[in-house]
């Protein structure tokens, strides 16, 4: 099983990427799945244009992006919540990711972050409309991440323990729901139903 962690915040420190770094050592701590994460604070992509598809340099570059993408089985895509969206990046990423192989029929586990009692927004517009031609597979646990600074700190000692503690019950929850989706879907994958040729697009 090999999960792909994606962190949607455009700051090159963010919460998100704690959030990920964190999550990311659960499910190590869970065992069975090797991981890798793409950080888009720190590793911007182009923004999606009418040459996409073609040999411009900014295309054939995310080559080995799409190739890592095709070899993942499960993704938990972590997002804060601006203004009540998701970041640009982030729905950049999911324009850019349309071939069959990156992420149709894949479980993704959503998650939000927020510096308050926000984050719900977050869920929402990822569920509304980030699958359509993706294929992405949403499983129906997710995330929210409140009061973020108080949580999923390296230092013990910067957490709220009741905080923490619940968030983490709930975090190993999802994790091991994800890594049986990402099981089963694997077989989808290899049933031979998917027909990606007559319909590329859904509807």
């Amino acid at each position: 099983m090999n999960v792909g962690f994606v962190i949607g915040s455009h700051r090159r420190q963010s919460q998100s990427a704690k959030v990920g770094r964190w999550l990311s050592a659960r499910l190590s701590d869970l065992g069975g799945a090797d991981h890798w994460t793409l950080d888009l604070g720190k590793t911007p992509l182009p923004l999606w244009d009418e040459e996409i598809g073609s040999d411009a340099p900014q295309w054939t570059a995310l080559a080995p992006l799409k190739a890592q993408l095709e070899t993942t089985d499960a993704l938990v895509i972590i997002s804060p919540e601006w203004h009540g969206m998701v970041p640009a990046a982030l729905k950049n990423f999911f324009l850019l990711c349309t071939g069959v192989r990156e992420l149709a029929h894949k479980p993704a586990l959503a998650c939000a972050v927020s510096a308050s009692e926000g984050g719900a927004y977050v869920i929402s517009e990822l569920r509304a409309s980030s699958y359509k031609n993706s294929r992405l597979c949403w499983i129906p646990e997710h995330l929210i991440v409140r009061h973020v600074r108080q949580l999923a700190n390296e230092d013990a000692g910067e957490n709220h323990e009741a905080l923490h503690s619940a968030f983490a019950t709930r975090a190993d929850y999802a994790l091991r729901l994800l890594l049986a989706y990402g099981d089963a879907l694997q077989r989808v994958r290899a049933a031979g139903v998917v027909d990606h040729d007559a319909f590329l697009n859904g509807m």
